[in-house]
């Protein structure tokens, strides 16, 4: 008869192997534990199905309700268009604008409908510029040529480009001379900086709140990761790979010119006047900011600052107003609360009649069931309830303790060497699987290990997790990747190039990180009194 631990190794590696290969949708293989643990005799029926939801799923539900009004009132629209204003149309600085605001929108909307959201403002800016540009070089073409009218000498390349299909053309020659240097670097880098960093923003993504909440699983007493601290951690490590990762692939799609890129006072060229005048239109279209748009953006504040207030850990939160259960209270409470006030909130004021008379308009909420079921990502619900499934079966079966003991012998390598090479394994998988399955997988195998050669686990769990954000090779790699790539301006070369360079990038300052800034705010050094707690006595109980 098979032992526990081989019946649980078998259920884990059947589930990887349907995650990896995504042969059934992610959400389907997460519910295979559900009846694999009871027939295997491992959990019971009851204590698998309490594993599908937790603390986290009402945190998921508060952010979405918050994310489906961004997008239903274009409040997301506007704060792109707004950072791209601000920074301005040379190339360079506006691949930095599409990157930035990308990321900041995926901190709180999903890599995914940040990427989709902003595309179409890329392509839209693109076009115009390559129109423009093929005025500008028709106009020099015929000056230089002595001629008023073009008509009269074509020269070649203009007719090439008088052509119907010189769109075409130009999308598919790669830096050939059909194609001027700013288109490349309109079509080119903001569709590869969409599929690198910028969108890949490594504050609250599926992968972090698995983690969050898995470790929270298996390490109750831990109260040291919440939104704040994780914030604290992320920030810097955001900003350091968003602007190398601008350095890099302006170089390799652009080559370095710092004259254009610094200069003062000189006048538009025709390419950066077109891209300015997309831009400019583009805000108009969304008019002046409308009352549920500030509806949301308060809401959105208020959540931020509950999130950030609740436990700040250098000052008392807001949790200490209910000092006898302080614990009970998490993000997901507050996120709850303000995600409730979007059904409650009318998505309408009063409006004025022809005769200048104020009449009511039906009630209707700043969002609907409908629309918050539109947006609900429940094969990520799924997916992080069959990861928690799992978690606890290696836990009941042994089958961590089992792994800790064969991984022992790393514990005579250096502590930064452990870390590296569980950093560069995660970030190969991560390419071939989903964030959240690659850190779900990883973290029953990574956590034993912390525990084997005595290190605090953050120590090993925190970089592991970060480096699942780093999927950047491959257009299938997630979502993101494959809508820039659906856009057609990019090869899977160019895409493999610019992700193997950000890739090196984030690994290098996850590492810098997790040597330096993430001690202090974790203390690392030392090995923490919450040990994880097994789940053997839930099933006596049971």
């Amino acid at each position: 008869e098979l032992s526990l631990e081989a019946e649980c190794a078998y259920t884990l590696f059947v589930v990887a192997i349907f995650w990896l290969t995504e042969a059934l949708p992610l959400a389907v293989s997460a519910l295979l534990p559900a009846f694999m643990f009871p027939l295997f005799g491992i959990m019971g029926s009851k204590q698998v199905a309490s594993a599908y939801f937790k603390d986290f799923h009402l945190l998921l539900i508060g952010v979405i309700c918050l994310a489906t009004s961004i997008e239903k009132w274009n409040l997301h629209k506007r704060v792109a268009l707004k950072m791209v204003m601000l920074v301005g149309v040379n190339p360079a600085w506006l691949m930095l604008g599409f990157m930035v605001s990308c990321a900041f929108l995926s901190m709180w909307l999903s890599n995914t409908s940040a990427a989709a959201m902003v595309m179409p403002i890329v392509e839209a800016v693109a076009q115009q510029i390559i129109r423009a540009e093929t005025e500008a070089d028709e106009l020099e073409m015929s000056c230089s040529n002595g001629s008023i009218n073009p008509a009269l000498e074509l020269d070649e390349n203009i007719g090439e480009y008088e052509k119907p299909d010189w769109k075409e053309k130009e999308k598919q020659v790669n830096g050939g001379h059909l194609m001027p240097k700013s288109t490349a670097s309109q079509t080119y880098p903001s569709a590869a900086v969409l599929s690198g960093t910028s969108h890949k923003s490594l504050f609250l993504c599926e992968a972090q709140l698995t983690f969050l909440f898995l470790s929270s699983r298996r390490y109750p007493d831990c109260q040291c990761i919440n939104f704040g601290s994780w914030f604290i951690l992320s920030i810097p490590i955001t900003v350091i790979i968003l602007l190398l990762s601008w350095v890099w692939l302006q170089w390799l799609f652009l080559g370095f010119d710092f004259k254009n890129m610094f200069r003062c006072g000189k006048k538009k060229t025709a390419r950066e006047e077109a891209s300015s005048r997309v831009i400019q239109e583009e805000y108009k279209k969304l008019g002046p900011i409308s009352y549920p748009e500030t509806v949301t953006l308060v809401l959105f504040i208020i959540m931020t600052l509950l999130w950030f207030t609740r436990d700040p850990g250098f000052i008392p939160g807001w949790s200490s107003l209910f000092p006898k259960y302080k614990s009970y209270i998490t993000d997901s409470t507050a996120a709850l609360v303000i995600g409730l006030l979007f059904f409650i909130i009318p998505a309408k004021t009063l409006s004025r009649t022809s005769n200048g008379e104020n009449t009511v308009i039906g009630y209707t909420p700043l969002i609907t069931w409908k629309e918050f079921q539109s947006c609900m990502p429940w094969e990520i619900a799924i997916l992080v309830g069959g990861g928690f499934a799992l978690a606890d079966g290696c836990e009941v079966s042994k089958l961590s303790e089992w792994v800790a003991s064969k991984l022992t012998p790393l514990g005579s390598l250096p502590l930064w060497l452990v870390i590296l090479i569980s950093c560069l394994i995660v970030t190969s998988v991560t390419e071939v699987a989903s964030n959240p399955a690659t850190i779900t997988i990883f973290l029953p195998i990574l956590s034993p290990l912390a525990e084997a050669i005595h290190v605090n686990p953050l120590f090993i769990l925190i970089p592991a997790t970060l480096c699942t954000s780093f999927a950047f090779l491959l257009p299938v790699a997630n979502p993101a990747n494959a809508i820039v790539f659906s856009y057609g301006h990019l090869t899977i070369m160019d895409m493999v190039k610019a992700g193997l360079g950000i890739n090196i990038i984030g690994v290098a300052v996850v590492m810098l990180a997790i040597m330096t800034w993430i001690v202090p705010i974790f203390d690392l050094y030392t090995f923490p009194s919450w040990k994880y707690i097994p789940l053997r006595n839930e099933t006596i109980k049971n």
